[in-house]
């Protein structure tokens, strides 16, 4: 699936808000005294030493004269409340900055999977939006901003999302088989989440013919992968154990030695 770039930045683009200078994630960028790689380095040391305000001072600094790892770094922040409140509204705004400016950019560029992550961020808020803001839900935007991410550069993360929208038919027509194709792309990069998705649709059967020992060993997969730290992912896995009868989980273990040692694909 390739959707056009333009098109997928004049999605993003809801809100008109003043952007600084562009720049590219090596730095470029123009000068005013510190430059704003300068700025970025100085910022992630303060973020290292525990010096919060110095450090979004710095990132900010950064973020305003163009330099998008800035950007995506203070839209990670803002979005998991890491460091400095919860601001979704800030965090969508430094996402859909990435995504204006290096929409175009080539999927084996250095800051190719920070781009991606943008995209699938901006998915993510389209999908659900933003309360109390001018971000409401749009699934076909969602759709837009994962298809993108999952098809030009490749992202697991991605893959996973549109998986999970075509499974349930949210913003699409609903695809099992297509589904399934999605998570199966994310599954093989070590998405856990997709991982888990697979694993319960091939154990119970859903729309696939079943196939309960890959099911269990993509269940596992998932659930070492994510250290049990997921419960839902924990939880689907044991259920599915308990479920297994020896053959299966004998043959699930099979599988499981047989993808680490080879490198398999399912």
């Amino acid at each position: 699936m390739r959707i056009s770039s333009g098109l997928v930045i004049a999605l993003a683009v809801p809100l008109l808000l003043t952007v600084g200078p562009s720049a590219g994630f090596d730095g470029n960028s123009p000068s005013n005294g510190l430059s704003a790689v300068e700025a970025f380095r100085s910022g992630t040391q303060a973020l290292k030493v525990g010096e919060t305000d110095k450090a979004v001072t710095s990132l900010q600094y950064a973020a305003e004269n163009g330099y998008a790892l800035a950007q995506w770094k203070l839209g990670r922040m803002y979005a998991d409340g890491d460091g400095v409140p919860h601001d979704h509204l800030r965090a969508f705004e430094y996402f859909r900055r990435i995504v204006k400016s290096h929409g175009d950019d080539t999927a084996t560029e250095p800051g190719a999977r920070f781009v991606a992550n943008a995209f699938v961020a901006l998915g993510q808020y389209y999908r659900d939006g933003i309360p109390n803001s001018p971000v409401k839900p749009d699934l076909n935007r969602a759709r837009d901003m994962f298809a993108y991410a999952a098809s030009f550069f490749g992202d697991p993360d991605a893959q996973f999302q549109l998986g999970r929208l075509y499974l349930t038919g949210e913003g699409v027509r609903k695809d099992p088989k297509l589904a399934v194709r999605w998570l199966a792309l994310a599954a093989n990069k070590g998405q856990y989440e997709a991982q888990a998705t697979l694993g319960e649709i091939l154990f119970r059967g859903e729309n696939v013919p079943r196939q309960r020992p890959l099911g269990l060993m993509w269940l596992t997969l998932a659930s070492d992968g994510s250290g049990d730290q997921i419960t839902w992912i924990a939880d689907a896995r044991e259920a599915a154990f308990r479920q297994a009868t020896e053959d299966e989980r004998a043959h699930a273990l099979s599988l499981i030695e047989r993808r680490l040692s080879r490198g398999r694909e399912w």
